[in-house]
């Protein structure tokens, strides 16, 4: 569905955002129409018409997060408890990131499993996904920012991470870059290890 977009120099632009799921069900790809011209661009990385059409709602926003890393920072692997659970609607309006859902959810088909998109300031395509599913990114240049909209605000006793470096996921992290990691995330459990712990979300279908 077009978004018509009045400019206050009289041109009209009518944004439209193609869609498709990744193969971590709760997950998908959004990629919005970008226009250029001599004053710069204009873009709509989020437009609720065609978030409507794939999830079925609106996206409640409760908190909006910006982040700037440097190069080979890696953010995640982060979820939070279930309910009330996180959905995160992440893109990258600065740089470039690889950005990583990985299914969490004890019981779901793609248990253990991941998919990765580049998110960039030259697409500005989106990544969705829902309460239950870890997040993760590695920023693939200095001063990459990464912007996201969330369901639920921070609540720290409910939130949990995930070793990003987990042989056992196997995340399709760069080879050319020196991962850096917050303490927190350095020292976080393997997939594994959180399971046995009883930290980790169950699959609701």
């Amino acid at each position: 569905m077009a978004v018509v977009k009045p400019d206050p120099n009289g041109t009209v632009y009518r944004s439209t955002m193609r869609t498709r799921a990744l193969s971590i069900p709760g997950a998908w790809v959004f990629e919005p129409d970008r226009f250029d011209d001599d004053r710069g661009l204009f873009v709509a990385p989020y437009q609720e018409a065609a978030f409507i059409k794939i999830a079925g709602a609106p996206l409640k926003v409760a908190q909006a997060n910006h982040s700037v890393s440097r190069r080979g920072v890696i953010r995640g692997v982060h979820f939070a408890d279930v309910p009330p659970g996180q959905a995160k609607y992440i893109y990258c309006p600065h740089g470039e990131l690889l950005d990583v859902v990985v299914d969490v959810r004890v019981g779901s088909p793609t248990y253990g499993r991941w998919d990765a998109i580049r998110l960039d300031s030259r697409s500005y395509r989106a990544m969705y996904l829902a309460e239950g599913l870890g997040h993760a990114f590695c920023a693939l240049v200095d001063g990459t920012v990464a912007s996201y909209l969330c369901s639920t605000p921070y609540m720290p006793a409910i939130e949990h991470t995930i070793d990003a470096l987990d042989p056992a996921l196997g995340l399709p992290w760069p080879t050319d870059l020196t991962p850096v990691l917050s303490k927190r995330d350095a020292t976080a459990l393997t997939l594994a290890e959180a399971e046995v712990a009883g930290l980790l979300p169950h699959y609701l279908g």
